[in-house]
């Protein structure tokens, strides 16, 4: 009796979940020369491509999860420019190979999307102190009404210079 070919079944591709964190931001400076803007937000700063927004005005940022790395120590000769220092918070397995991790950078909660291999190789547990690094270009800006975006601190007015009292 002869056997028929089969073909071999095809599995459905495994698509990476849609997470993304939302920040409320500030517009600080604007870096013509380079093409950048500085955000503040309240557990710092962010560099972004130029955006039209006048400073002190309030943006409303979305962080893909997919954009977001993981390192352990302090990233220095990266060009990925956004590197905040915080703590994993979270560890949620998501369907092979992804996994979501959840970083607390003070007040501020973003995730990252990252492979079982990268939890095992890096042993990522929840309370491990990393840094979350994400690329300026990976993020994207939206318009936020002025009084939902944190402030810098001001300077004091009185404040002088450190100099010898006479």
């Amino acid at each position: 009796m002869q056997k028929l070919p089969t073909k071999p079944i095809a599995k459905p591709p495994i698509v990476p979940p849609l997470l993304e964190a939302t920040i409320f931001a500030r517009v600080l400076r604007h870096d013509t020369e380079l093409a950048l803007t500085t955000l503040f937000f309240g557990d710092g700063e962010l560099r972004v491509p130029l955006i039209d927004h006048p400073v002190d005005s309030a943006v409303q940022v979305r962080i893909d999860a997919r954009d977001v790395s993981i390192a352990l120590s302090r990233p220095m000769d990266v060009s990925i420019t956004n590197r905040l220092p915080g703590e994993i918070a979270e560890l949620e397995f998501l369907a092979p190979p992804y996994v979501r991790a959840t970083f607390d950078l003070g007040t501020t909660k973003i995730h990252s999307l990252i492979t079982r291999e990268s939890v095992d190789r890096l042993a990522l547990v929840p309370g491990l102190k990393a840094w979350a690094m994400i690329k300026a270009v990976a993020i994207s800006e939206r318009d936020l009404k002025p009084d939902h975006a944190p402030r810098p601190r001001p300077w004091p007015s009185d404040r002088t210079p450190n100099r010898e009292k006479p």
